[in-house]
């Protein structure tokens, strides 16, 4: 028995000295791809010296003799913290990610090759100026300049994730970084997915009243009647089979929910404590992790310039200079128009226009798969667009047998000078210059929100397509494609963009609120992104005569929910204070115990209280019971409470209250029945996942921001060193916006935010603050993949700062590159 044990004592401490020899192997190899930041790299073909100094948050300050030098060093730097992110990006656009990750995004794949993003890209870069180029071409080198050092020293392959996945890097080019651009705009635009949703509910549900109700209009000016979905296309079956969405972590694909959103405003000087202009911008995209921004400070021969970034493109795009401001948020601007095209029935190559069946436009395109045999895909296009797969976002169930879905899309122009404009917006020094640089943007469409020394402005910049006023759906409903006047008419110039220059009032601001009312053609959108956050904007900035930088981060991290405060009030309407005391351990004295704490609440989104749980709760219950019988299982596309539908069925406007009666039950429901019924539901739900104990629950634990690494977060044990999640405040209609996933399980997971929040004070433009949601970082191993994450969950800032002693004093390294001898 002792021998055994003894063997048994030597087997199992060889194999813990193993285990510990190979938790050392792997972590020395992994940290061989830390970056060196003090150190002085040697490169090839560089004209003169480079110096990138990062400050105590990791933020590079970067220094050259030209311009062309400072881009060298940002592509640099880019690389040494965010290369597995900016080849990512980069695979995403070119539609290659099988090669890395196998058949599990072969469909993301098929559908980026479908949109041709890098051919346009590629054809893209020779319609910018010489001087975006060379900037293009100085970017490129510094990226390779890192890959060179890594290869020739051994250094991990730059990334962990790399070295696991053994992924073969290409040098950099150009066109990667215009494919980027290009990338963003899928991730930006939701009006596709609003289109077919549109479509859809025309065909389930006739009565045009009620569409209006579930698919509100913005408030302002209603638009005319548009025709059924179903006399469009007569032989679309009214109830089809719904596709599940359900995309990859790397699909850049999102519903209209989580497309893109943001927050800006803007303060003249007679609004202005200090007398200064003032500017906060915090601009949303979805969560990962590393954050898609990437901080950093360039010091061009026009002046420095400082603010966010996104690795791959070599632009400040929101920040500021020493003379001016810049951020920007989502336009909403109406870019995307789906079109369904005739097929010939004699040759199905071939499609209906105008003036009679034209050939498809076509090309082969291999996708090689990790372990598996390759896929060639045919790509066709018409004269609207490419055609895009019934499956993408439920197409085929809007498209009649014998014809396909095709889409026009600004972000597809093969002439996007898009980063030519955003490069002269850098460079531009007064309010006047940067609208002016803006003209030539193409896609994804913004609002840019401008502050110089004494002018406030904000203009909509982006390509408009121009549409025929006898367009059959406005644009709103997927459209015969052969139908001359549906087809878009060229682009409407720039000075019909939506502009405010210096308002009488001396504040502007844009939540992706309806921000102009024009009719059609020249109507911007009949879709925006908010009707909510803008009421508490308002309220924010009227309640003070002068503002501060102080009180534009107060207004940034207002967590007051707006939509709560005026609906709790209807919806409870006949259930505050009724019936008898109820025993302890009954629905009915649970209901009210609930009503109890929702009736003396404020209205903030705090994480460490109960009432936004039981009322995110109330409400997602209450949505799905008044929408359940009439859309059926069309009512699980509905996965975010819409405020302004509770609000016209308890206001029974225009007969809204028609969605409170289940029709296939006898007994006529009330409103309040509804109310009360989804209350308990809501309880009932809350009991199951967290207890009775309502005065206990927090907010924050289910509602954690969810800064996920896309490809390792759900590896089992590794999720633990790449994934930042943190307990968070807000929700889906706060001004810190923290919007929920809105599907089961975890419905309220903060997914969605700010990533990049900035506010910029020009009576002491050194004294302005900025941060992004995780760290520098894309390394994680490194301190500063996630130093940044606690400050921005507490609200707090780090200085913005173009001084160069201050950026030296508490450097964390100075990294200079030099020309080889």
């Amino acid at each position: 028995m002792a021998l055994v044990f003894r063997w048994l004592f030597r087997i199992a401490a060889t194999l813990l000295v193993l285990s510990v020899l190979a938790i050392g192997l792997v972590y020395w190899l992994a940290s061989r791809s830390l970056p060196d930041y003090d150190a002085t790299v040697e490169v090839p073909n560089l004209t003169a010296p480079v110096e990138i100094v990062r400050d105590n948050a990791n933020v590079p300050h970067i220094f050259g003799q030209s311009d062309e030098e400072v881009f060298f060093g940002l592509g640099f730097a880019h690389a040494q913290d965010r290369l597995w992110q900016m080849t990512t990006l980069r695979r995403t656009a070119q539609g290659r990610l099988s090669e890395v990750f196998g058949a599990a995004t072969l469909e993301v794949d098929k559908l980026l090759r479908r949109f041709d993003l890098y051919a346009l890209s590629v054809a893209s870069v020779e319609a910018l100026d010489e001087r975006t180029q060379a900037a293009l071409r100085a970017y490129s080198a510094g990226v390779n300049a890192r890959l060179d050092q890594i290869n020739g020293q051994a250094l991990g392959r730059g990334a962990p994730e790399i070295f696991l996945f053994n992924t073969p890097l290409a040098p950099w080019r150009p066109a990667d970084s215009l494919a980027i651009v290009k990338l963003m705009g899928l991730q930006l635009s939701g009006h596709l997915d609003a289109e077919v949703m549109r479509a859809r509910v025309s065909l389930a549900l006739p009565d045009e009243q009620r569409i209006r109700d579930i698919l509100p209009d913005a408030p302002g000016d209603g638009v005319a009647a548009l025709p059924e979905y179903a006399s469009l296309f007569p032989t679309v079956p009214r109830f089809a089979a719904n596709i599940p969405f359900d995309p990859h972590p790397l699909s850049p694909f999102r519903r209209t929910a989580l497309a893109g959103a943001s927050n800006a405003w803007a303060a003249a000087p007679s609004r202005s404590a200090s007398g200064g202009t003032l500017l906060a911008n915090d601009p949303h995209l979805g969560f990962t992790a590393p954050a898609i921004w990437y901080l950093a400070r360039l010091e061009l021969q026009s002046g420095g310039v400082i603010g966010g970034t996104i690795p791959g493109i070599p632009v400040i795009l929101t920040g500021r200079s020493a003379d001016l401001g810049w951020g920007v948020t989502s336009s909403y601007l109406d870019d995307q128009d789906v079109f369904i095209e005739e097929l010939n029935p004699a040759d199905r190559e071939e499609y209906r226009t105008p003036d009679g069946f034209k050939k498809f436009r076509t090309r082969a395109s291999i996708i090689n798969i990790k372990d598996r045999d390759p896929v060639t895909l045919t790509l066709r296009w018409t004269d609207n667009g490419p055609v895009l797969p019934g499956s993408h976002f439920n197409l085929a169930s809007i498209t009649p047998p014998g014809h396909v879905a095709a889409v026009s899309w600004t972000v597809l122009s093969q002439r996007d000078t898009t980063l030519q404009a955003a490069m002269e917006i850098m460079r531009a020094k007064t309010v006047a210059d940067g609208i002016d640089a803006a003209r030539l943007y193409v896609a994804p469409s913004q609002n840019l929100t401008l502050v110089d020394r004494e002018t406030i402005a904000m203009k909509t910049i982006g390509a408009a397509p121009k549409r025929d006023p006898a367009h059959q759906s406005k644009g709103r409903l997927p459209s015969p494609g052969w139908i001359a006047t549906n087809r878009w008419q060229g682009i409407l110039p720039y000075t019909s963009n939506p502009g405010f220059v210096s308002p009488q009032g001396g504040i502007l601001g844009n939540t992706n609120n309806k921000m102009i009312d024009r009719p059609f053609p020249s109507h911007i959108s009949f879709l925006w992104g908010d009707t909510q956050r803008v009421q508490r904007w308002q309220r924010l900035m009227q309640g003070r005569q002068v503002h501060t930088r102080d009180s534009f981060i107060e207004a940034q991290l207002d967590t007051v929910s707006f939509t709560a405060r005026s609906l709790l009030p209807l919806i409870g309407a006949e259930l505050w204070f009724t019936g008898e005391a109820a025993p302890d351990g009954t629905p009915e004295r649970l209901r009210q115990r609930a009503l109890s704490l929702l009736a003396e609440w404020s209205g903030e989104m705090n994480e460490h209280l109960p009432e936004p749980l039981i009322y995110a709760t109330w409400l997602r219950k209450l949505q799905d019971r008044l929408i359940r019988d009439e859309l059926g299982p069309l009512a699980d596309e509905f996965d975010h409470v819409e405020p302004l539908f509770i609000e016209r069925v308890f206001r029974d406007l225009e007969g809204a209250s028609a969605w409170c009666d289940v029709f296939q039950s006898a007994p006529v429901e009330t409103c309040a029945d509804m109310a009360r019924l989804a209350l308990d539901d809501a309880l009932v739900d809350i009991d199951e996942q967290y207890g009775t104990a309502l005065e206990s629950l927090r907010w924050g634990d289910v509602h954690q921001a969810t800064h996920d690494h896309p490809v390792l977060g759900e590896v089992p044990v590794l999720r633990y060193f790449v994934n930042i999640r943190q307990s968070t405040s807000g929700g889906d209609h706060t001004l810190m916006r923290g919007r929920t996933k809105g599907t089961d399980p975890d419905p309220f997971l903060n997914v969605h935010g700010a990533g990049y929040r900035g506010v910029y004070d020009f009576a002491d433009p050194d004294s302005s603050v900025f941060i992004n949601s995780t760290g520098q970082s894309g390394h994680f191993l490194s301190r500063h993949y996630d130093d940044l994450a606690q400050l921005w969950r507490r609200g707090e800032y780090i200085p913005m700062s173009l001084d160069e002693d201050l950026a030296r004093a508490a450097a964390v390294g100075v990294t200079k590159l030099v020309p080889a001898p």
